[in-house]
């Protein structure tokens, strides 16, 4: 089985949490892309709140109507992917530039899933390059402090700005994204600090304590873990 398959697995067991009358958090990218997709064709009365534009096109695509993070009185349920899934349901995120967007969706709702294909369970996150959010303005000099901050927890490297086309990538905010091959994050949470307190950091695609529960696509059908 592909990992399209167990991505589209853990999307459709994941829409079948979806009730008539819930506000849902849409995730981004192409695992969240089959939950839009399969939340779309239960055709319950629900409105969701997209953590990109990208997302938002989709949804409306379906005929999912849409409300701004500022609109929604509550969110009942956010459902997104990631890119690692590691103990505790610590994850990291960000390969699709949302994770400003995405993180302040997660932590505005009651009760958030991850969904991925096996592939994306680690023991130790940080094989993915970790993506950093920054300001534009002086972002070279941003960079220079998160080598030192990086540093500090004993991770020597220097994160890199993500590029495509010849033009570095924005995301829908305007900010943008560095990331920093760390190999193992050994202290998420020391590393999560030590980067949010760096000025011009907007934020970083580290999600630690968020995941309520994780649902991923494997070749006998959909587990479900706990943190």
């Amino acid at each position: 089985m592909s990992a399209e398959d167990q991505k589209r697995i853990a999307g459709e067991a994941a829409a079948a949490l979806v009730e008539n009358g819930m506000i849902v958090g849409l995730g981004t990218g192409s695992t969240a892309a089959w939950f839009v997709k399969a939340v779309a064709a239960r055709g319950l009365d629900i409105q969701g709140v997209p953590t990109s534009e990208a997302t938002a096109e989709l949804a409306r695509s379906l005929g999912i109507p849409l409300l701004t993070l500022d609109e929604a009185r509550r969110i009942d349920l956010t459902v997104d992917g990631a890119d690692e899934i590691g103990p505790g349901l610590s994850l990291i995120k960000g390969g699709g530039a949302a994770l400003l967007r995405e993180k302040l969706v997660w932590e505005a709702s009651k009760r958030c899933v991850v969904i991925a294909d096996a592939a994306k369970v680690v023991k130790t996150l940080g094989a993915f390059p970790l993506p950093i959010e920054v300001v534009a303005f002086g972002h070279a000099k941003t960079q220079a402090r998160i080598c030192d901050a990086l540093a500090e927890c004993d991770l020597g490297i220097a994160p890199r700005l993500r590029m495509k086309d010849g033009e570095p990538v924005r995301t829908d905010g305007g900010n943008l994204i560095y990331d920093a091959a760390c190999g193992a994050i050994p202290e998420p949470s020391m590393l999560a600090d030590a980067l949010k307190a760096v000025t011009g950091v907007v934020d970083h695609g580290l999600f630690l304590d968020l995941a309520d529960e994780a649902i991923i696509g494997t070749d006998a059908g959909a587990v479900t873990k706990a943190p």
